[in-house]
């Protein structure tokens, strides 16, 4: 039975990745620093089994070496990051410490363990690293030219591993995916909190005149991504890996409301209320996944329509959910990426 290591696997992705990989077959060390997007709601369907542990470990601590060697995993997934784009315009001393200085404390651990030990590190960061891609589709040889404090934190970070590939052969591959979706995710994010607020009869806030362009992937597509990567990914490459299809935030909004009405009636207050922008936002994100589909053999099996009716099932079956979260951080986060 092969050991893995998935940091920040009481988040949004990594929780659904461990599900996965118990599926098949692997043994599971859940590490986790347990902060406010941190949810132990994510590990209930699995936390039982027999090839699940969970260790309270910040990928900033001396300790993870330690953890490393006793545990010997033939790979570690890091989702450990601060994620939230808001949050980092409000304060980015979190995202420089988890992004960069965690990261950089991840790779030092990780390159003392693969001294004696035969392992894959595969990192994984996002499309904001681009920027904004007004026209076509950003391919791994695209520069980057991240545009908020949280984008050139993981900018950053991708750019450590790399001349940690360079510098020391590290077994490292970096991955930068689109938007996901699906269940499990913070309500700070557009789709949960948007699902929130209809369950709620609440207003839907979107920015600006919400014709800001997203690349959406289910969770669970970006989660089969990584584990072929980890299978047959090239050491020092990068991989964008996404659904090739985009929405704006409106779009996002509609369909959210047409599949809604299917199951509710919806309160008087459901009803998109635009806000007013906020600084630097990116108008569009857009991959060009065509190198892990030609190489790796994988492309996503979810369509949005398929996707987003099975997100919206999942939160409405699991409203207790959201009573596992600070209330602040629901009401006051507008929900967009």
């Amino acid at each position: 039975m092969k050991k893995v290591v998935v940091t920040g696997g009481l988040g949004f992705i990594g929780s659904n990745l461990i599900e996965l990989l118990i599926e098949k077959n692997f043994f599971v060390l859940n590490i986790d620093k347990i902060s406010y997007s941190s949810n132990f709601f994510n590990t209930k369907k699995f936390r039982k089994s027999k090839r699940y542990k969970f260790v309270k470990c910040d990928i900033k601590s001396h300790k993870l070496k330690n953890i490393l060697l006793k545990f010997k995993p033939s790979c570690i997934f890091n989702l450990a990051a601060e994620t939230h784009v808001d949050r980092s315009i409000d304060n980015a001393s979190n995202f420089v410490q988890n992004n960069i200085v965690g990261v950089y404390n991840l790779l030092e651990c990780f390159r003392d363990f693969s001294l004696k030990h035969k392992s894959k590190l595969i990192h994984i960061s996002t499309d904001e690293v681009y920027g904004d891609i007004l026209k076509g589709r950003s391919s791994e040889k695209y520069p980057y030219n991240p545009s908020s404090p949280y984008a050139a934190s993981k900018a950053a970070s991708d750019h450590l591993v790399s001349s940690y590939v360079r510098t020391y052969n590290l077994n490292a591959i970096v991955t930068n995916c689109s938007n996901n979706y699906g269940p499990k995710q913070h309500p700070e994010k557009l789709i949960p909190k948007l699902i929130f607020n209809i369950i709620n009869n609440k207003p839907l806030p979107i920015y600006g005149n919400g014709k800001n362009s997203r690349e959406w992937i289910f969770v669970k597509d970006h989660c089969e991504a990584l584990l072929q990567v980890f299978k047959k990914g090239k050491i020092g490459n990068f991989y964008n890996i996404g659904s090739n299809k985009n929405l704006d935030n409106l779009e996002v909004t509609k369909k959210l409301l047409n599949i809604s009405k299917k199951y509710k009636n919806l309160g008087k207050n459901v009803k998109i209320k635009f806000v007013k922008d906020r600084p630097g936002h990116d108008v569009r994100y857009a991959l060009n996944s065509s190198k892990i589909i030609k190489y790796l053999k994988w492309k996503p099996q979810t369509s949005f329509a398929k996707g987003i009716k099975l997100t919206f099932e999942w939160y409405l079956n699991n409203r207790e959910y959201f009573k596992s979260f600070n209330k602040n951080d629901i009401v006051k986060r507008l929900g967009n990426k």
